[in-house]
């Protein structure tokens, strides 16, 4: 069982083996290694290409804002179908109906913008009250920021109402009891 065509004696060391350099030859000069980074170049403006396109095709959403004609009558809405929402920016209340029909019966909830338990679900509560006497279409939402409330708060209030497909709803003015309501959960 014989691999090499060479006998292998106990004083030969093939891995081992070390051959002398003839003299006269020097060594070979090792050279530094060259990388050519052209093509890693070309893949960064590509990507800072494709960054720069896909950002400019995504542009800002635009919320769509009517605003009522110019009429010096008052728009009457039924209290049982009135919704109003109080908007802060650490607080959000809302109570169904007349603010002191609320107040009397404690009827003014402290919420939040929680998918489970917040303005959502009161509205979902109030438009499964409304669709008992098919009325859902007739609810009315006022949304009433308090001068410290910020636009990103008044947006989050709008988008409940996108989120739960309410048609009709309005921005106004707290009254004078309802901004004293909201000076005194402040405090």
């Amino acid at each position: 069982m014989e691999f090499f065509s060479f006998p292998i004696s106990s004083k030969t060391n093939i891995m081992t083996s070390i051959l002398p350099l003839p003299t006269g030859i020097s060594k070979a000069k090792f050279h530094s290694v060259k990388i050519d980074m052209t093509p890693m170049v070309d893949l960064g403006f590509l990507l800072i290409a494709f960054f720069i396109s896909t950002t400019s095709l995504t542009e800002p959403t635009v919320t769509k804002l009517s605003m009522p004609k110019e009429d010096k009558k008052p728009m009457l809405v039924n209290k049982d179908r009135l919704l109003t929402i109080l908007v802060d920016k650490q607080n959000v209340f809302a109570y169904e109906g007349i603010w002191e029909e609320a107040k009397a019966a404690g009827g003014i909830r402290k919420t939040n913008y929680n998918l489970q338990t917040g303005v959502g679900n009161i509205i979902r509560q109030k438009q499964k009250k409304l669709e008992a006497v098919n009325k859902r279409e007739e609810l009315m939402i006022a949304i009433k920021p308090l001068h410290t409330a910020s636009y990103q708060d008044v947006m989050n209030a709008l988008d409940e109402m996108h989120l739960n497909d309410v048609k009709r709803y309005g921005i106004m003015q707290l009254t004078a009891e309802e901004k004293n309501f909201f000076l005194s959960k402040k405090q």
